[in-house]
């Protein structure tokens, strides 16, 4: 396991869109429930123990550019605890830029399956900073926004990242994504038998036992978010259902 998760960590999400915190149903606009301020929800998280936070300008996932920088720095200088951040970031200057100002990692999804070198051109200037974000419907990886199909597998990708210096991946299973039914494991073994690098879970996290199984699949991480905003379970409990067999 990397030495950038010592330990499985359950990791919030704080996904902005409109300047406001909201949780889609499969990526799909037009789905999601609204939960109020970035900066009250990332204080909240941290608060209850949050040892890093997952951000996502989900206005940029879908536009190409970042649209939510004002609500999104003002988190950054809010908060305390390391960070990723995706959504919009498309060239390795923004990139770059952003790690200078404290971000500590980039998630990068359809620019690194455009253009896989600029991994490994941000990974030089900032080792260890790049999360590849890995989005895969019917077991292939998809992009822009979830509506296209990269013609590929999370397998065959994630083998190209590792070479390339990728911090970590980010796997998310649109198929369970925000649908709080509950997470496949199967292709998050698959991925952890791949490759070295670490693998963050996310998508369908509906209860303690999802949390634990994704950590039983080998994942190193996992982000959740629906299953916090609606209650379902605490920080506190996942985090301690995932240190149970520590």
């Amino acid at each position: 396991m990397s030495t950038q998760f010592d330990s499985f960590e359950v990791i919030p999400a704080v996904d902005i869109q409109d300047g406001e915190v909201v949780q889609l149903v499969q990526g799909e606009r037009g789905t999601e429930k609204r939960y109020g301020n970035p900066i009250e929800a990332a204080t909240r998280w941290i608060d209850a123990g949050a040892q890093s936070l997952h951000l996502v300008d989900l206005d940029g996932a879908f536009e190409g550019e970042r649209a939510n920088a004002e609500a999104i720095d003002a988190v950054l200088e809010a908060v305390d605890v390391p960070t990723q951040l995706g959504g919009g970031i498309r060239i390795a200057e923004d990139a770059i830029a952003l790690l200078e100002r404290g971000l500590d990692r980039v998630i990068l999804g359809t620019a690194a399956v455009e253009n896989p070198d600029i991994v490994a051109e941000i990974s030089e200037v900032s080792p260890k900073s790049v999360v590849v974000s890995l989005d895969a419907k019917d077991g292939e990886v998809v992009v822009e926004g979830w509506t296209e199909g990269a013609g590929m597998t999370p397998v065959e990708a994630v083998e190209r990242y590792e070479e390339l210096g990728a911090a970590a991946i980010l796997f998310t299973n649109v198929d369970v994504e925000g649908q709080l039914e509950g997470v496949a494991t199967e292709p998050v073994r698959d991925l952890v038998a791949a490759t070295d690098v670490p693998i963050i879970a996310s998508g369908g996290v509906a209860t303690l036992e999802d949390v634990r199984a994704l950590k039983k699949a080998g994942a190193s991480a996992v982000v959740v978010g629906s299953a916090l905003y609606e209650g379902r379970f605490t920080l506190e409990a996942a985090q301690a259902a995932a240190d149970e067999d520590a």
